[in-house]
């Protein structure tokens, strides 16, 4: 028997699961009883038998309802003496006139109305008073109370300050010209316990009364900010909701109110497909009603598409199955389920009903309904769904709600995640009334694998998109279990990868403006995210994705291209992920795609007469310089891609593709050289009789270039008269005029236009390195080569190679260097002299990173070294060892008896390894970090490359080379020079 006519009523109460902290919550009661004055009232609940009971189930179970009712005495118990609908009712009455109050105090008002609310809804749904939907639409009244005060409160003080005018200052609200949209949950009137409060803040300019001279945009912002802090905040009072605006449009890029017009073209021209499922529940809760409720009608052609293409509707079924749905066969844990977001949850329940009212919700008004179990009601009732399917979610909906609101009450945490630990799953059981937490456990998998059979019937004759886990895009919150599937397929912050996606589904850049293009990149996501997982560091990939996608023009051509070529997909992420530079190339320039397309892309590319013959048809079409400029990039940059992506995917080697890169260098420079002087004469002329030539040296000059190799020029001229001078309207010397036009050309291949860069230009085997003239007089430069040049400068000779020019000064240029390099030299001091400059590159530039091709000791520059070496030594006697590519040398020296067979073969062999890898390495990742990096499809790649078994097989390769090669060295350098056996 009970004295207390609501607790009358009651004939279940939850146990305590925790019966020491009950008994000293009870303790606790009296006291706070005697301290607030209510000692009479504390003492008459805690000796009923049924009051007892209740105050045990709230200090046993939650924490959070025990803090409120031991401040809440008096509270408490009118609710047990005239139950808990007068309890709401009164809390939320109480704050009738608080917008009027300091900021302060409005503040307190709302918090202690919040705390009521709390306990009140609390009791009802612990006692079992209330059905979920009475507990939910409390809730939602109370956020409703609450805005109304708060906005009241808000327009107010702005209105005081000069920033807004209002229509009626006795109702703030009141065509006030602003409207706050309810939206989830608060706009369907199902609030949860600890709910936050999803927002829309709007405002309509030609109904605002009066604005400040900042206009009301700024006015309207502050608002917004101020509202979220009234709220929001915590003081020693608690909070009274946390609010979310992410639900407005574009959230990222718009600020936190917007005015109508703003919001309207949004929708009609960026709306998205799950932005419509989000706006069926939308609804004005606070401020100008009526604007709200113009602008909610306004939308329903975009919200209620009454005539869906098969575009649209494909949309909405990818929507659905991004997220996995499990056919079955698999056991739901329920240690650690979320009951909102896992499989067979709540979202689970949403999804099914808004995605069928999307469908029909065009022709069929009657399905238009807010709340989840009308809409599901509606749906049965219009013959779409059956209504043993309705009712059976509907109950399922109950119940996950109910136990959501119990875990929720615990601490007044916003938590939807059972308890991962045994005891935690049997307190949440008793404070649900289950005897056992194995009831408990079989009540809510019933309804879990329940719920998931019906969603996953929505699925059946679709294929999957992601068949791999959940990959889900829609709305502002990140879903766990895309995060899970994002770590799982190799991503290491999936947070940023949901914010770059949903930027895209925004439609923040040009590609992905349309509503068909935003289609089919859901559509193809799944496949997307997989190639870009596959790469050395998906992360990167995805930025440098990102990067690319802005600069495209659109998107639905080349999403479409995607989707029709899977292949094409998977270059461009390999590009995106392994090969930064090309990644660069591809962004500045997207339709670098339409050539591999083509089905001679990955055929060899033609030599450099016929790369120069082609490239001066493309720049005859050139309007002005400026043009000639960016053709003669563009050119370059789609040859080099070209020859990158066939490296990329191992149609070429590294050291086959060498010479191409050195031919398309070529023709840039023999095609551009002419018309830099042709521009260069209009003002200064030329010199008579004159002729100008350039020499390749280096990786340039050897024909072994890579895709990142810069240019090693120097430039040489040849006069008819010492003392010539130009002939234009500004003459200069022959000598200025030649320095003159060498920086021009050096400014024609480095500038940096809205093509990109060309080249790289290197200088410093010029006379004198940086401290010579940029181009040198024939004669001069023979002499300097033949009296003062130093020794390794007569090993860059053995590379150098006139690339353009006219064909008498190239001869007279390749004779002079054949002179110099068959000079007779002292073996001892030449030796000497190598070993002495390998040792101090040595210091610069030691690494012990086999990867690193190029200065690891027994790499590419020991083995060039040996090559010059070989020639400077032997070529006065033997000619024929003469040649600018270092494998040439080795086999002439091996067949005129300079090298023992077995060393000229090993030498040749460690270059074309070294080359190939080389060439790959200078795509991908830095060498250094190879390991680390590599992908297991880039491991094979490299191990492909370099004739091995696997990745570890080429690793013990590229060592055995070096170290054959460190060997040779010491025999053939180190040790006719006195450096002993070091290397």
């Amino acid at each position: 028997m009970t004295n207390f006519p609501f607790l009358a009523d009651i004939s279940e109460l939850p146990d305590a699961h925790e019966p020491t902290r009950a008994a000293t919550g009870l303790e606790r009661w009296r006291t706070a009883g005697a301290e607030a004055g209510e000692q009479r009232l504390a003492a008459a609940l805690a000796h009923d038998p049924v009051g007892e009971a209740l105050l045990r189930a709230l200090f046993g179970n939650s924490p959070f309802l025990a803090q409120c009712a031991l401040k809440e005495v008096g509270f408490v118990h009118r609710i047990a003496d005239a139950g808990p609908d007068a309890g709401f009712e009164a809390a939320v009455s109480d704050l009738a006139g608080a917008c009027r109050d300091d900021a302060n105090t409005l503040m307190r008002r709302l918090r202690l109305a919040r705390r009521r609310v709390a306990l009140a809804v609390g009791i009802a749904d612990i006692t079992g008073a209330w059905a979920v939907e009475r507990v939910t639409g409390a809730l939602t009244g109370f956020a409703e109370a609450a805005l109304g005060e708060a906005v009241s409160h808000l327009l107010l003080e702005a209105a005081a300050a000069g920033e807004i005018g209002l229509a009626r200052a006795e109702e703030p609200q009141t065509d006030s010209g602003l409207t706050i949209l309810g939206l989830g949950k608060l706009g369907a009137g199902e609030l949860n316990y600890s709910s936050d409060i999803d927002l829309m803040i709007l405002y309509d300019s030609d109904r605002i009364a009066g604005a400040g001279p900042e206009g009301p945009q700024a006015a309207f912002v502050r608002l917004a900010r101020r509202l979220v802090r009234l709220l929001q905040e915590r003081t020693e009072d608690g909070y009274v909701f946390r609010v979310d605006l992410r639900l407005r449009p574009d959230p990222g890029a718009t600020p936190p109110a917007l005015s109508l017009a703003a919001a309207e073209t949004y929708y009609e021209s960026l709306g998205q497909n799950w932005e419509r499922a989000a706006m069926i529940k939308a609804r004005p809760v606070a401020g100008d009603l009526a604007v709200g409720d113009a602008f909610v009608a306004a939308l329903v052609p975009f919200i209620w598409r009454k005539n869906l293409d098969f575009a649209a509707i494909q949309d909405i079924h990818s929507i659905k199955r991004q997220i996995n749905a499990h056919h079955g066969g698999a056991t739901i844990a329920v240690a650690g389920h979320n009951i909102k977001l896992g499989r067979g949850g709540i979202r689970e329940i949403e999804f099914f009903a808004q995605t069928q009212q999307l469908i029909w919700g065009g022709r069929d008004p009657s399905v238009r309904e807010r709340a989840t179990g009308d809409a599901l009601r509606a749906l049965a009732a219009a013959g779409r769904i059956g209504p043993a399917v309705a009712e059976e979610l509907i109950e399922a909906y109950r119940f996950l709600r109910r136990v959501e609101h119990r875990l929720q009450m615990i601490n007044d945490a916003q938590t939807h995640t059972v308890p991962r630990q045994p005891g935690g799953i049997a307190a949440l059981a008793t404070f649900l009334g289950f005897d056992t937490a194995d009831a408990f456990a079989d009540a809510l998998t019933e309804r879990l694998v329940r719920v998931e059979s019906h969603y996953a019937e929505l699925f059946e004759g679709a294929p999957e998109l992601a068949p791999t886990g959940n990959l889900v895009f829609t709305g502002t919150d990140d879903d766990p279990g895309t995060l899970a599937t994002l770590a799982e397929l190799g991503f290491a912050d999936g947070a940023a990868v949901g914010a770059v996606v949903r930027g895209w589904h925004h439609g923040r850049y040009r590609a992905v403006r349309s509503t068909r293009a935003r289609e089919i990149l859901t559509e193809l996501m799944p496949a997307l995210l997989g190639a870009l997982a596959r790469t050395a560091n998906p992360d990167a990939a995805l930025i440098r994705f990102n990067e690319f996608l802005s600069r495209l023009p659109a998107g639905v051509q080349l999403f479409s291209l995607f989707h029709a070529n899977p292949g094409l997909l998977d270059l461009v992420a390999e590009i995106m992920g392994t090969a930064p530079r090309l990644a660069e190339r591809l962004s500045g320039n997207p339709r670098l795609l339409d050539g591999v397309l083509s089905g001679d892309f990955y055929d060899p590319l033609p030599d450099a007469d016929a790369m120069t013959a082609d490239l001066d048809r493309a720049l005859g079409r050139a309007r002005d310089f400026e043009d000639v400029l960016d053709t003669g990039r563009r050119w370059a940059h789609d040859h080099e891609f070209r020859i990158g992506a066939q490296i990329l995917r191992g149609v070429t080697r590294g050291d086959a593709a060498g010479p191409t890169l050195a031919g398309i260098a070529e023709a840039v420079l023999r095609a551009l050289a002419p018309r830099v002087e042709d521009d260069f004469a209009k003002r200064h002329g030329r010199v008579p009789g004159a002729a100008f030539a350039i020499v390749g040296m280096g990786n340039l000059g050897g024909r072994e270039m890579t895709v990142s190799s810069d240019l090693d020029l120097i430039f040489i001229y040849a006069t008819a008269d010492a003392g010539s001078a130009s002939d234009g309207a500004k003459p200069l010397p022959a000598s200025q005029y030649f320095v003159r036009l060498s920086q021009r050309l050096i400014n024609a291949l480095t500038a940096l236009t809205g093509e990109g860069r060309l080249y790289e230009i290197d200088m410093r085997l010029r006379p004198s390195g940086k401290s010579g003239p940029l181009a040198s007089e024939i004669g001069g430069w023979l002499r300097y080569q033949t009296e003062n040049a130093w020794t390794w400068e007569h090993m860059a000779l053995t590379r150098a190679r006139v690339v353009a020019g006219p064909e008498a000064l190239a001869d007279r240029i390749h004779q002079g260097i054949a002179s110099v390099l068959a000079r007779p030299r002292d073996p001892a001091r030449l030796a000497a002299e190598v070993a002495e400059m390998r040792r101090r590159i040595d210091d610069e530039h030691h690494i012990d990173v086999p990867w690193k091709t190029k200065h690891v000791r027994g790499g590419l520059v020991d083995l060039e070294f040996i090559a010059q070496y070989l020639q400077l030594r032997h070529a006065h006697a033997h000619p024929d060892v003469l040649s600018r590519t270092t494998v040439d040398v080795f086999a002439r020296a091996g067949a005129a008896g300079l090298l023992p067979a077995g060393d000229a073969e090993a030498l040749a062999a460690a270059t074309r390894l070294m080359r190939r890898v080389r060439g790959l390495v200078r795509l991908t990742v830095d060498g250094a970090r190879i390991e680390e990096e590599a992908s297991e499809g880039l491991r094979a790649a490299r191990a492909g490359a370099g004739d091995a078994a696997d990745f570890d097989a080429l690793r013990d390769k590229l060592v055995e080379a070096q170290a054959r090669v460190c060997e040779i060295f010491t025999r053939l350098i180190d040790a006719p020079a006195g450096a002993g056996g070091e290397g």
